[in-house]
């Protein structure tokens, strides 16, 4: 038993011994352990070198290199016509007055020039600004002073176009603008009153912001032309008189006209160059300074003819002959479209051949539609009755000659619906 007893002591002593030696300490922290002045991270990182070698230009196997991706170009942008009137009438001012007129805007755009139309004799503008509309005759943002070749003014002879230099002045589309010029002279005139919330006063206010005073003056009076600089698009005007124009009785609003409420159904320009009273003649005569100025315009629509139905001479070879020489004018500058004319209850105030005029007009339209130069924009169509193409449908006209509001609604969706189907839009 004393040998037994001796092992087990022996057995338990080693192993203690082996206990011990397992958590064996050299006495140092663990900071000290590392080294001086190291930390895990910097352990752990690889060693710093000298410095980093650029990787070599790519070169593919015929030679070439890979080039840098280069910038993305500007979109492009182009003068295009947001507002434009005929102007074909004139009016004179002896002394310095400011005329401040509001005016629709079909286009966006980042930049605007105003042109301006003299009337039948010399013109003499000394300031001219441009602001968002307010109201009554009040300006809706500090105005902005336009300049003509560096000059805040100038003077201009008889039925003369005076353009601005484009100015930096964000607009929207179908925002309104206040144009405020202080003039003396003769001025281009509109024939219709159809531009509520505009005014005159005597003196020099074009820089005044709040309301103008002076009178109410819904006359388009001397600017012709408003262009705004954006993203390329497509630009109509639309080309004819007193029905284009405006015209719908005794209270007119150039917002109410067919072409303005097409431009706000399609989102696209439609500036509108009729002028009351004008035939085919003076189309023809006035188109180069009042079409064929403006620039940017990719579409051309016309609704002309009800004044020269039966007129002294006039015969349906000639109306055709002389829609063909508007057309002729119009082709290299535009895409063609052409409206059918109207009902016409009786003769206007120049009277005439009641019974010629329906069958000329019956004739004209027959040969408008079979017209392949041009699209064919079909108003009779949808102002006529059913069951008599000589008189419209009841609510769509004020005298027998001229459309309604409504009536114009009515045009403007049947052009909005066509141009759409055949127009790309």
């Amino acid at each position: 038993m004393g040998l037994r007893m001796a092992l087990r002591w022996g057995c338990f002593g080693a192993l203690s011994v082996l206990v011990g030696c397992g958590g064996m300490d050299d006495g140092r922290s663990p900071e000290e352990s590392s080294g001086p002045g190291r930390t895990d991270a910097e352990v752990n990182a690889p060693a710093a070198t000298e410095s980093v070698e650029a990787a070599p230009t790519l070169t593919l196997h015929d030679g070439h290199q890979v080039q840098a991706t280069p910038p993305v170009a500007p979109l492009p942008t182009q003068f295009q016509p947001a507002f434009h009137q005929s102007l074909r009438e004139s009016v004179s001012v002896g002394s310095f007055t400011t005329y401040r007129i509001k005016v629709p805007l079909g286009r966006a755009g980042s930049r605007v020039r105003v042109t301006f139309r003299s009337g039948d004799g010399g013109l003499t503008l000394q300031r001219a600004t441009v602001a968002k509309a307010g109201a009554s005759g009040a300006l809706g943002s500090a105005p902005v002073a336009l300049t003509f070749g560096g000059q805040a003014g100038f003077t201009t002879g008889t039925r003369t176009l005076v353009t601005s230099d484009p100015i930096a002045f964000p607009v929207g589309f179908r925002d309104e603008v206040a144009i405020s010029f202080e003039v003396k002279g003769a001025l281009g005139k509109s024939r219709i009153q159809a531009f509520p919330d505009s005014w005159m006063r005597t003196g020099a206010f074009a820089t005044t912001q709040g309301v103008l005073g002076g009178q109410a003056w819904e006359y388009a009076t001397g600017v012709a032309t408003v262009d705004v600089e954006g993203a390329p698009g497509r630009a109509f005007v639309a080309i004819g008189d007193s029905i284009t124009e405006g015209y719908t009785g005794t209270w007119n609003d150039t917002r109410n006209a067919w072409p303005s409420r097409v431009e706000k159904q399609l989102g696209v320009p439609v500036v509108n160059s009729g002028a009351s009273g004008q035939g085919f003649w003076d189309a023809n005569l006035q188109l180069p300074q009042e079409v064929l100025s403006l620039q940017g315009v990719t579409d051309c629509v016309v609704l002309l003819g009800v004044n020269d139905l039966a007129a002294e001479g006039m015969t349906v070879p000639k109306l055709q002959q002389r829609m063909t020489q508007l057309l002729d004018q119009l082709q290299p500058m535009c895409k063609l479209w052409v409206s059918t004319l109207l009902p016409k209850e009786k003769m206007g105030a120049d009277g005439g051949d009641f019974d010629l005029m329906k069958a000329q007009r019956h004739e004209f339209n027959a040969w408008l539609r079979s017209l392949t130069r041009a699209q064919i924009i079909d108003l009779e169509a949808v102002t006529r009755q059913p069951g008599n193409v000589d008189l419209f449908i009841d609510g769509l006209e004020v005298d027998g000659i001229h459309p309604s509001v409504e009536g114009h609604r009515v045009m403007a969706d049947e052009a909005a619906r066509t141009l759409k189907a055949k127009g790309g839009l």
